[in-house]
């Protein structure tokens, strides 16, 4: 658990904001001391967290930015430097996926994922990393998806962006180490949100599906996912840069055809 105070004062630029994981961040970042910067497209959504986070005592920053207009995210990240002092940590959570034969994916379906997941994430990467390196410090967390390197039937657009996301980060690593700037991915395993629930698992038998591949038996709590991201981003975590962590309780490993028996049985020799 991290401590109070971990993130005193940091700037940290948090996208997809409004909803989900990028909400928990914001929330945990400012428990820990930090002041959220709350990027995305639907500023009500943004202002709502704002809300909670000064409710609650803190202070965040309304940030409204579709991620996938480079002229707007270097505009915006431009008056967020200006007017805070600086970005001290940049969260790329903002995504899109949906789940569609690959054959039946048109040119739009392709783009409308790829330009969130990847071309969003590198407008932002690069605009704040270049601001990181010019002063010498900082910390970028993407998030990632274990089926970037296993592949992922069903989200084919994803998967190739997220793959995308992973070596972009790991080469930044390299390339930015020696100005203290550390890169670095997280991949959660499933989460179970609202918008998950919409766009990924729409019926109980898709649910039970995923369920019965992760050997805990239930899915990834946003809790779970919010504090493994910050300890990354953390000072305990200055010397860790170009990994891809994957925290999904085990489920990519989980590739076995043998049906186990109940702890405790034996099946009959034969």
């Amino acid at each position: 658990m991290l401590a109070k105070g971990t993130f005193d004062q940091k700037r940290i630029f948090i996208t997809g904001a409004g909803t989900g994981i990028g909400r928990g961040f914001a929330l945990r970042a400012a428990e820990l001391g930090g002041i959220p910067i709350l990027a995305g497209r639907r500023e009500a959504l943004l202002q709502e967290v704002a809300d909670e986070i000064a409710q609650a005592g803190g202070r965040a920053v309304v940030c409204p930015l579709d991620i996938r207009d480079a002229e707007m995210v270097a505009e915006q990240m431009d008056k967020v430097i200006a007017d805070e002092g600086g970005i001290d940590v940049l969260i790329n959570n903002a995504a899109g996926n949906f789940v569609a034969r690959a054959e039946e994916i048109s040119p739009n379906g392709w783009n409308a994922i790829v330009n969130i997941v990847l071309n969003g994430t590198a407008y932002c990467t690069l605009k704040a990393g270049k601001h990181m390196v010019e002063r010498g410090s900082g910390k970028v967390l993407s998030i990632s998806a274990a089926y970037a390197w296993f592949g992922g039937p069903g989200s084919a657009p994803s998967a190739a962006a997220k793959a995308g996301v992973i070596a972009l980060s790991q080469t930044l690593a390299v390339e930015w180490g020696d100005r203290n700037v550390q890169v670095n991915c997280l991949c959660p395993g499933f989460i179970d949100t609202e918008q998950s629930r919409t766009a990924l698992w729409p019926t109980e038998k898709g649910r039970q599906r995923i369920l019965d591949t992760i050997p805990s038996g239930r899915f990834e709590t946003v809790e779970e996912t919010v504090e493994i991201g910050l300890f990354l981003c953390s000072p305990m975590a200055n010397y860790i840069s170009g990994e891809v962590l994957v925290a999904d309780g085990a489920q990519w490993l989980n590739k076995g055809v043998f049906d186990l028996p109940a702890p405790g049985k034996r099946y009959q020799k034969v």
